[in-house]
């Protein structure tokens, strides 16, 4: 009993905790502290690889999917489109779909040059190429005339 006399007006731990971290933040900035949440996370990153933090974001995923139901993320997800169409613009979504198509387009462009060396390679080695198989819609015309069609 003489023991909670001595810690009667005494911080928890927690309370400690959070009284250090406003003062660190009051006297250093918000700035320090994503400073050195970057610095850790490359710190962990080089000691345990992506795969970690894909698979404790996995499992976190997981949990909160059990706790709270797949509704959840839909509702995070409005709320985040929501602020992101707030702060941005509605142009945003726009301009980076525009991009990502771009991104696509560039990236099926590379995949083609590369199949047309490869085939080149090929063709040079003495190798006779692979002609690419037509669908079978293609190859042959329908039996019956389709809407808009006359025979």
């Amino acid at each position: 009993m003489q023991q909670d006399k001595d810690n009667k007006g005494s911080m928890t731990v927690a309370e400690a905790g959070r009284k250090g971290g406003e003062t660190v933040r009051n006297e250093r900035g918000r700035e320090f502290y994503e400073t050195i949440g970057r610095k850790g996370g490359a710190t962990v990153k080089a000691e345990r690889g992506r795969s970690f933090y894909e698979e404790i974001g996995r499992k976190g995923g997981e949990t909160v999917k059990a706790e709270r139901g797949a509704k959840f993320y839909e509702e995070i997800g409005k709320k985040g489109g929501d602020r992101v169409k707030a702060t941005r613009g509605p142009n945003f979504y726009e301009e980076i779909g525009r991009k990502g198509g771009q991104k696509v387009k560039k990236l099926i462009e590379e995949g083609k040059r590369a199949a047309r060396a490869a085939m080149e390679k090929q063709e040079a080695a003495g190798a006779a190429p692979a002609a690419p198989e037509e669908p079978a819609s293609a190859a042959a015309p329908p039996s019956e005339p389709g809407p808009g069609r006359t025979e």
